[in-house]
């Protein structure tokens, strides 16, 4: 009875007034509004070269602006909703993700969209970081699971949405278009949050002296520094990339000194020790680089290896996000039924098989022999996002769920952008060369074997860590057996 007490006190505590019933959908569009302005984009990067005239590597910045401004926020973003109010500042993100989108839609110019796109990333950091944040707000600590569950399938939406629903706007309407959708869906967000997300009542400015400025703007640059070291200069890795990874090396030696000295720091560093967040984290870096590797590989596998059109691979590489968002409810349902630590270490062994049925599998199976694996891999990739995210999120003081939201979508994004670079590099070698067009239909199979089997090894490791957090401090608080 006092356990059931203490999570009905727990929104009164942070200072919030009792959600309706429609909370968590607002949530869950929040969450949609990143990914699909993330996955959008990415198909109209040939459209926006004849438009503005300009090179590859010039319309590539209209989709790295917007990954680093959110990945190099999103931690700062979480920080600032603590202090100032999560409500306040998530309805903040969505007026300027819309505002943002509205700009790229009437960008004259290359230079202003990529500007616009940037401030549409900083609103993405913001709904990405306090999406998650609010769920322990809106939701029973015993429906926490299913709530992580349905963010992780707005998200999927949004991914596997984006390509397909590009691909229709730019065809019917033109390149604006696609950032123009999210102009009335962001409204729509904005009026469901409005009117049922719990209000803030802390007082807009009671906290902000607490706010770390100088450690947030070190953390940026480093990310910003990493972010741009691990983006490969005409496919190979330079001495820009070098120099670029020992200024983000260095930064994280200053933010670290920064972060110890401050009375009030962004990150508390001795909560990273904390083995339930530490190993949730590390799992999520090491999985999001896994998950990478289906992106990158994929493609050349299908197009090269079976020879598939690229009507036919694109809907081959659609079957992974729809069924990360079919499962991601029922995912939830998982967790709140069966434990967040349970359903974590199943998922991780679902994703082990499924890479290494990726290894192992003939190129003689065919199609088949990649979407069925994939489809295990995603399906059980959703299971751990709801598992993860339920496990790390569930005991966190509500005056700290913001920076702990950001930290978790921060690993998320670095395993992202570390898999574009080392999983590809592992691909790249196994098949002999970065001239993919020009490799064998037989050597680009070898090397998708290859990756797979470097990445059900990672899996593996992610397992290691979840075993060893088992004898962590303050284990059964958190993880539930």
């Amino acid at each position: 009875m006092s356990g059931t007490s203490a999570r009905h006190q727990a929104p009164a505590a942070a200072g919030v007034i009792a959600p309706a019933g429609r909370a968590p959908w607002a949530l869950a569009l929040c969450a949609l509004l990143p990914a699909l302005g993330t996955s959008i984009a990415n198909v109209a990067l040939p459209t926006f070269t004849e438009a503005f005239g300009a090179s590859f590597q010039q319309v590539q910045w209209v989709v790295l602006a917007y990954l680093l401004a959110n990945t190099t926020l999103v931690v700062g973003a979480g920080r600032l909703g603590d202090l100032v109010g999560r409500r306040r500042l998530l309805l903040a993100g969505l007026l300027v993700f819309t505002a943002a989108s509205a700009l790229c839609g009437a960008a004259p110019s290359l230079g202003l969209l990529i500007a616009a796109r940037t401030a549409q990333g900083v609103g993405a950091a913001v709904l990405m970081a306090l999406s998650v944040a609010m769920v322990g707000e809106v939701v029973p600590k015993a429906q926490a699971g299913r709530a992580m569950g349905l963010l992780g399938t707005a998200s999927a939406v949004g991914t596997a949405l984006g390509p397909t629903l590009g691909g229709l706007l730019i065809a019917g309407l033109g390149w604006p278009a696609v950032f123009l959708v999210n102009v009335p869906l962001g409204l729509l967000a904005l009026g469901l949050a409005w009117r049922h997300l719990p209000r803030d009542r802390r007082a807009p400015d009671a906290a902000r002296a607490d706010f770390d400025g100088l450690g947030t703007v070190l953390l940026a640059l480093t990310l910003a520094a990493y972010a741009l070291a691990m983006t490969p200069g005409r496919g190979r890795f330079g001495m820009p990339n070098l120099a670029l990874l020992l200024v983000a090396l260095a930064g994280l030696a200053l933010f670290l000194r920064v972060q110890a000295r401050s009375a009030a720091p962004l990150i508390r560093l001795a909560r990273l020790r904390d083995p339930v967040l530490g190993a949730g984290l590390a799992m999520s870096v090491l999985v999001s680089t896994v998950m990478m590797a289906t992106l990158v590989v994929g493609p050349f596998h299908l197009g090269r290896a079976l020879g598939l059109q690229t009507l036919h691979v694109g809907l081959a590489l659609s079957a992974g996000p729809l069924v990360a968002a079919l499962a991601g409810v029922p995912a939830g349902r998982l967790v709140d039924r069966f434990g967040a630590r349970r359903m974590t270490v199943a998922a991780l062994a679902g994703m082990a098989t499924g890479c290494l049925a990726l290894w192992l599998a003939p190129t003689a199976w065919g199609v088949a022999g990649f979407v069925l694996p994939m489809a295990l891999v995603t399906g059980h990739y959703a299971l751990f996002q709801a598992g993860n995210n339920t496990a790390v999120m569930a005991d966190v003081a509500a005056d700290h769920r913001g920076v702990v939201s950001g930290l978790l979508n921060l690993s998320r994004n670095l395993g992202l952008v570390t898999g574009a670079a080392v999983m590809g590099s592992v691909f790249a070698w196994a098949v002999g060369g970065s001239d993919f067009a020009a490799a064998s239909p037989e050597s680009v199979a070898g090397g998708m074997r290859t990756t797979f089997a470097v990445a059900a090894g990672l899996i593996g490791v992610a397992l290691g860590v979840a075993a060893l957090s088992r004898g962590g401090l303050r284990l059964g608080q958190h993880w539930k057996t």
